[in-house]
């Protein structure tokens, strides 16, 4: 949660009484007026307020980065300076001033050498700091998941920008280099579905870029000596210890059996398909007729197909139903259904499996009823 402005302008005030009543201070134990000293306290405490609000987008993680980045830097320089260059006779033969020299190279190594070591560690990625510390992190970071790596087929699929959307999937999300010249390649191309696809690949990555709570990494090895894009993907899946998300069955069971671990967003959506039962009650919203006139057809969020007996009338609107049956067919699964009223009243007639398929819009056949017989079997 985000602090308020009020509690930071608060912060900011009481600093500035501080450091007004430290400059009162210093000022009469030198002697001096106290005004002069308050002056002084609220000029140093401005500055560092100004210098606040310069960085109000460097983030505490970023401060830690260059922390460890400078502490590397000075080790560097602290080792850099034990040559003792200057303690060399020809250099102190040659420069009279030897001295003031050496206290200059020494500053300038160790400000050279901090501040590359603060850039490098701002530009660096989290993963990157475990070479650095090893066996250490951060609670924060225990609880997150592994990182996720993403095929190419995952980002055209264009489902995972609105699963990360949901909140499902957090963390690290890592792009390979190789992936994402892929879908240039795919943008590119004379083919206009395939242009299209590559063009709806990057739009999803740069809309999980904005999303929240998510990290997204290109990773710059391409594998050039590798030629299949899938044995790419697992090999570095297995060097960095990450997952792998993907739409592709294949790569799926390959990548298991090296012992990477995969998200299969299709095994997911099957995972998420409601499961209805005979005698369960549901909403549904009537759409059209079915085979015989008193028939209504609804659909599932997942498309599945209802057919209502005894419905026609309510087509445009939503009704409670009551689960009859299935039928899996050739083109899905069918389910039949009766309106709750007739189910209460007791007037269920016996569901009509005959339908308009969805997709193949194919007649379903309708179930054989038993003829009842002639007469009645004699009595033994």
């Amino acid at each position: 949660m985000m602090p308020s402005a009020i509690s930071l302008n608060a912060v900011r005030v009481v600093f500035l009484c501080i450091t007004c009543l430290l400059g009162m201070l210093v000022a009469l134990g030198f002697g001096a007026e106290a005004y002069m000293g308050g002056i002084v306290g609220f000029c140093f405490g401005a500055s560092v307020v100004a210098v606040e609000l310069l960085l109000k987008n460097f983030t505490f993680r970023g401060f830690s980065h260059g922390t460890i980045g400078l502490m590397v830097g000075l080790f560097c320089a602290w080792l850099v300076l034990r040559v003792d260059f200057f303690d060399n006779p020809w250099v102190t033969e040659k420069l009279e001033s030897a001295g003031h020299m050496r206290q200059v190279f020494e500053l300038l190594v160790y400000t050279t050498l901090g501040f590359l070591g603060v850039m490098l560690a701002l530009r660096s990625d989290r993963e990157e700091f475990s070479f650095i510390i090893p066996y250490v992190r951060f609670r924060q970071d225990a609880l997150q998941e592994l990182p996720l790596l993403v095929d190419t087929n995952i980002i055209i699929d264009g489902r995972i920008p609105r699963v990360c959307a949901t909140g499902f999937l957090s963390g690290s999300i890592i792009i390979p280099r190789f992936v994402l010249d892929e879908l240039h390649v795919l943008a590119d191309s004379p083919n206009p579905l395939k242009r299209e696809r590559g063009k709806r690949g990057l739009e999803g990555l740069n809309q999980m870029k904005h999303t929240p709570g998510l990290h997204i990494t290109v990773h710059e090895d391409r594998q050039e000596r590798e030629e299949l894009t899938d044995t790419k993907l697992i090999q570095l899946a297995r060097r960095l210890g990450a997952r792998i998300a993907t739409n592709d069955s294949n790569l799926g069971k390959v990548a298991r059996l090296q012992g990477v671990q995969v998200l299969n967003f299709n095994d997911l959506a099957r995972a998420m398909r409601p499961v209805v039962a005979p005698g369960d009650q549901l909403e549904l919203m009537l759409v059209k007729e079915g085979k015989d006139p008193h028939q209504a057809v609804g659909y599932l969020p997942d498309g599945t197909m209802i057919v209502v007996n005894h419905a026609a009338e309510r087509i445009g609107g939503t009704a409670e139903i009551v689960v009859g049956g299935t039928l899996q067919t050739s083109a899905g699964r069918l389910i039949f259904a009766e309106l709750a009223e007739n189910s209460e009243t007791g007037t269920l007639s016996e569901p009509a499996l005959g339908a308009e398929s969805t997709s193949s819009k194919e007649r379903a056949p309708r179930s054989p009823r038993a003829k009842a017989p002639s007469r009645l079997p004699e009595s033994v």
